[in-house]
């Protein structure tokens, strides 16, 4: 499903190619997308939005699709993905922008917003919601000391492995892999088994994504490759060590978190709780909740729910920028 009235273009920022696509005039919208996917998982936001008034703006990140592939996990911190979006907003000559983050987008939001909370009008994220930094690592580190050794993430830190794992197959059998994801359990691998050995294809597609979809994604996954994507997980540490000067700050600015009841993240280990019984807003006062019947891909899965909610948390907020 590709608009063909979405226009695309490559800006220069923060020392790499990044491609995006963009429809629409008025107040920008930025769409941040999550692992694996590309601008595209945006594809029935940005039409909606660009017909409501907005000017939307969905880059591939970092490392993947079009966009440039620096080598080295240490080129893929918080602080160089938000720099590639600082420099894109000043390329676009736009003070502020409504920022909506999906899974790893999300994570890129939240650091935008402590770092650079003047350049976002409002935040919206889509299943991860914010925490303070932990003193005594990151969040994935914390989760692969509940999980063990065969939480995907720590799998992912082991250079080569997830590479030869994702390599037994094609690039849009692994998409499948994990867009179709149907337990919410976490993810994890016995010792003798790979990640990609636990995750399955459905023998059908569910109505919100087409083989038409997979085969425009796969093949920019396999131009493009998935060490990009993996890069964010093995600078976790890092980014960690480096937003140090960060630690215990707030986000004060409008914020609306939707959640999945079906999605892995919703179920990990305290964050319903926390996000339903006042946890979260102790440090992001300024807080709206929405939990949708969904799975992980809310923004593909219900389109047009997420479409509405997004629509009328923006109209809810004062226009003057």
């Amino acid at each position: 499903m590709i608009q063909e009235d979405v226009s695309h273009r490559y800006i220069q920022t923060n020392g790499i190619t990044m491609h995006i696509a963009e429809q629409g005039s008025g107040p920008a919208v930025l769409l941040l997308h999550g692992f694996p996917e590309l601008w595209y998982s945006w594809r029935h936001q940005i039409p909606a939005l660009a017909r409501a008034g907005y000017h939307v703006i969905a880059p591939d990140l970092r490392g993947y699709g079009e966009t440039e592939s620096p080598m080295g996990s240490e080129n893929y911190t918080a602080l160089d993905i938000v720099g590639d979006i600082i420099g894109l907003l000043d390329a676009l000559k736009v003070r502020q922008a409504f920022v909506v983050g999906h899974d790893w987008g999300a994570i890129i939001a939240w650091h935008l917003c402590l770092f650079r909370q003047d350049r976002v009008r409002a935040i919206v994220a889509l299943s991860v919601p914010f925490t303070p930094r932990r003193p005594e690592g990151s969040e994935f580190k914390y989760a692969g000391s509940v999980y063990g050794e065969g939480y995907y993430v720590r799998r992912f830190q082991e250079p080569g492995r997830a590479e030869a794992d994702f390599g037994r197959f094609t690039a849009k059998t692994v998409l499948k892999k994990f867009i179709l994801l149907q337990n919410y359990n976490a993810i994890c691998a016995p010792t003798n088994k790979e990640i990609l050995d636990i995750l399955e294809v459905p023998k059908t597609l569910p109505p919100w994504v087409t083989e038409e979809d997979f085969d425009y994604m796969g093949l920019q996954f396999q131009r493009s490759g998935f060490i990009g994507p993996l890069n964010y997980y093995r600078a976790t540490e890092l980014s960690w060590r480096l937003t140090a000067p960060w630690a215990k700050q707030s986000i004060r600015i409008p914020a609306l978190y939707i959640g999945g009841e079906q999605d892995v993240v919703y179920h990990s280990p305290g964050v319903k709780k926390y996000v339903l019984t006042g946890g979260m807003q102790k440090h992001v006062p300024h807080l709206h909740v929405v939990v949708l019947a969904s799975g992980h891909f809310m923004h593909e899965e219900k389109p047009n729910e997420v479409n509405e909610h997004l629509m009328n948390f923006f109209a809810s907020l004062p226009s003057k920028l």
